[in-house]
């Protein structure tokens, strides 16, 4: 009978719609849970995204002192103090010269980046990566390189040396080789600043240099852009940056995506004139991966430095104090884990 067959799957269709009603029902507090821990989740990568925005400096370098700012505003003393607290490198001394503000400093020091960055982009140089993971599962990554230009006056980057990567708990994302480019030999010219924090943490001697400390940091992050967090030191007669430690930023933590950034050292040489050239960066960190920790190295150094058109090496190298001269104690690169 047709009727009791209707009524049959009426019945059947009754019962499997009550089946699916109690199983949403059941599943609700996990829907439930699991959205909350998502929502949870972009929170985390939210508040780790402000953690890295604003001044701060490298940890154990001591504290800012001051509220200059990379737009050019200073402290209702307009003078940067001498609360920093030493390094094991260096001594911190009194305070800057109440004729020069700290916003005078910071625009004068920038600009000398900006023609520093102009006068190095002349220049040919030697480059030697390494880049070391050191446990749990040793491996390495090498690279040397010359930056040298065509007859017609091109630059670009001449591979030298480029063996097969051995490392095994993480790779080099992209960001990272950004990073070897742009972060670790750091300029922050003039043209960089609005995009930057900058806050003075007074003054302090690095062997025979005196110079001023500042806490610098990116005011926003912008998508796909790397930036410098931590402390830079600026040779108070060339008004030049000599040293900075700190890290890139932002470290990259969404979903299984997981591309974190080690602190480092960089020291720079006065090669011509007042112009300082990064000669050295070292790092040796612990990178907090959600699989485990790894340690890992990396080493960078240019040499070499060569005007364009010169055939000898220009000026005297000047060491900046500090700056290790055969292979110092160690600190590293950056990095994602294998999956």
């Amino acid at each position: 009978m047709k009727t009791d067959e209707i009524r049959s799957k009426f019945g059947r269709l009754a019962a499997a719609a009550l089946l699916i009603a109690g199983f949403t029902f059941l599943m609700q507090p996990a829907f439930v849970a699991a959205q909350k821990s998502k929502d949870k989740g972009k929170d985390k990568d939210k508040d780790q995204e402000y953690s890295q925005m604003g001044a701060q400096c490298a940890p154990g370098t001591g504290e800012a002192s001051g509220t200059a700012t990379a737009s050019g505003t200073a402290t209702a003393s307009g003078t940067a103090t001498a609360s920093g607290t030493a390094t094991a490198s260096g001594t911190a001394t009194a305070s800057v010269p109440a004729s020069m503000s700290s916003d005078e400093i910071i625009r004068q020091f920038a600009q000398h980046e900006s023609d520093f960055k102009v006068a190095r982009a002349n220049y040919t140089y030697s480059q030697e990566v390494l880049v070391e993971d050191v446990a749990p599962n040793p491996g390495e990554y090498r690279l040397e390189s010359e930056i040298v230009f065509t007859p017609q006056g091109r630059r670009y980057e001449e591979i030298k040396y480029a063996p097969q990567p051995s490392l095994h708990d993480f790779t080099l994302s992209p960001e990272d080789m950004k990073d070897l480019e742009n972060i670790q030999p750091f300029v922050l010219t003039s043209e960089d600043l609005p995009k930057y924090d900058i806050q003075s943490a007074g003054t302090e001697k690095l062997d025979e240099l005196n110079t001023y400390k500042f806490c610098v940091g990116p005011k926003r992050i912008e998508k796909s852009q790397r930036y410098f967090q931590g402390t830079v030191w600026v040779d108070r007669r060339d008004l030049a940056v000599v040293k900075t430690d700190g890290k890139a930023v932002p470290d990259i933590l969404k979903g299984d995506n997981q591309n974190l950034f080690p602190r480092f050292v960089t020291y720079r040489e006065n090669i011509e004139s007042t112009f300082w050239f990064p000669t050295y960066t070292h790092a040796d960190d612990i990178l907090h991966f959600r699989q485990g920790d790894v340690r890992m190295r990396m080493t960078v150094r240019y040499k070499n430095y060569k005007r364009f058109g010169s055939t000898i090496q220009l000026g005297k190298s000047k060491e900046i104090p500090g700056a290790p001269s055969e292979t110092p104690q160690a600190q590293p690169g950056p990095n994602t884990p294998n999956k």
